[in-house]
């Protein structure tokens, strides 16, 4: 038997070192600041029917979660209350890290012409919007729809997605 000689054995050891740092680094606590751009995504795409959320990097899919929608999902939301998710093209545009759904990305909706729309019918259009996590204070497992018109993933899909989706990224979300 051949033993292996002892600069290869370092250099394995350093290869593996290496390789748990940067393992570390990508945990949970990772700032906005630290995305990298060749990390981030540019599009969003949300299939309510299929109730899956793809992550897009120049044209291709480089991620995908299940999801669960609001409590009434059939169409796009018209106003405060109907427990609808939008449909359309908005952007995600701001994140709170301290959400009582663990962490949350905000969806640009209402835009202006959610807003024509529902005044035109004398309602409001609602707000707030958000792909978030699973609630933090409650660990139950959660089955189907249940959100208010948000968009909810894993705890862990949310830690990716938000490590990965720069603010100002577009989000499509199709019924």
């Amino acid at each position: 038997m051949h033993s292996i000689p002892f600069a290869c054995r370092i250099f394995v050891i350093a290869l593996l070192s290496l390789m748990a740092v940067c393992s570390a680094n990508a945990s949970d606590g990772v700032a906005d600041s630290d995305i990298e751009p060749e990390a981030a995504v540019d599009l969003v795409v949300v299939m309510k029917s299929e109730r899956v959320l793809y992550l897009y990097d120049d044209g291709l899919i480089v991620g995908q979660y299940p999801i669960a929608l609001g409590k009434n999902p059939v169409g796009t939301k018209r106003e405060r209350g109907d427990n609808r998710t939008p449909e359309g093209a908005y952007t995600l545009d701001w994140r709170n890290p301290d959400s009582i759904f663990h962490r949350s990305i905000h969806i640009s909706y209402p835009k202006p012409s959610d807003v024509r729309a529902s005044k035109a019918r004398g309602l409001d259009p609602g707000d707030m919007i958000m792909i978030h996590g699973q609630p933090d204070y409650d660990d139950r497992d959660r089955k189907g729809d249940w959100t208010n018109g948000c968009i909810a993933v894993s705890n862990a899909a949310i830690n990716d997605i938000w490590t990965r989706v720069p603010d100002g990224t577009r989000i499509h979300i199709y019924p």
